[in-house]
Parts: C-alpha cells; sequence; structure tokens
C-alpha cells in the first residue's frame, strides 16, 4: 500500500511504513518562505546560514520550470544561490525569451530543485530571528511572544 503525505515543505513516501524518499528544502521552497515576526514589515527574503546543503540529481522538466520562473522573486533566487555556492553563472536579472533556452532553463532547474539545504538556519533580514533547518526541514513556528 503506498502513501503519500503532503508535510509542507517535504514530501514523505511510505511504502508499508517504510521510508522510501524526503525531499528536502529547496531554493524554490526558500524563495516562496518569510517571516511573520510580529512587528516585521519586511520578513523577506530569508538569509539561509547553511552548514550542510547536497545536490541531488532530479529529472529535467522544462515545462514545469519554465512555468515557475514567473512566480519566482528572481533577486532573493540568485542570492541565495550564491551563498550556497551553486549560482550556475545565472544572470542577475531574468533573460528575455528564457522558455526557449534550454540551457538556462537546465541552470535553473539546478537551482531550484537539485540544491538541497539539509543543516542551518533561515535568518530574517529585519528582526534577526533565526528558524532551524534540521534534517532538511525548516522550523517556521514562532512563540507566542512573537
Amino acid at each position: 500500500m503506498w502513501l503519500l503525505c503532503f508535510c509542507n515543505p517535504i514530501l514523505v513516501i511510505r511504502c508499508r511504513n517504510i521510508l522510501l524518499h524526503t525531499v528536502e528544502m529547496k531554493l524554490l521552497t526558500h524563495n516562496m518562505l518569510t517571516s511573520h515576526v510580529k512587528g516585521v514589515t519586511k520578513g523577506y527574503p530569508l538569509n539561509i546560514k547553511a552548514t550542510e546543503v547536497k545536490v541531488n540529481e532530479v529529472d529535467f522538466n522544462a515545462q514545469f520550470v519554465t512555468r515557475m520562473i514567473p512566480k519566482l522573486e528572481w533577486g532573493p533566487l540568485i542570492q541565495a544561490a550564491e551563498v550556497l555556492g551553486h549560482s550556475q553563472d545565472l544572470p542577475s536579472t531574468l533573460i528575455p525569451n528564457y522558455e526557449n533556452d534550454e540551457d538556462f532553463l537546465r541552470k535553473v532547474h539546478r537551482i531550484l530543485l537539485e540544491v538541497e539545504v539539509i543543516e542551518g538556519s533561515l535568518q530574517c533580514p529585519e528582526s534577526g530571528r533565526e528558524f532551524p533547518i534540521s534534517k532538511g526541514v525548516p522550523n517556521m513556528l514562532l512563540n507566542e511572544d512573537e
């Protein structure tokens, strides 16, 4: 029996209670996270402080990447990739007609879906509050007074 459990930001696939695969925090996830600490007006982008990063090859899907690019904040994506040492020589601004440039799409695919932060933290740019990343899962829960 297969069971898919979606626990944002991880996907756990189990077969008869045997863990088969977990998807760690990718830069795609990071690009959409923000700090909601009380009083914070600019909680984005979160600064990455990674102590463990890995790259896992994922099948390339040009259509998926092409559809995701307009939803991304390009500057913070490139900044995060540079911090992790995986910028892939991507430009600081989005290129025109990117949907027809397979080399470009493959580079974006790599930083969005293959670079994974396993251990470290995400830091709010305004408050300095750190959110730990453990085993690839960012803990964005706030304390009651936050």
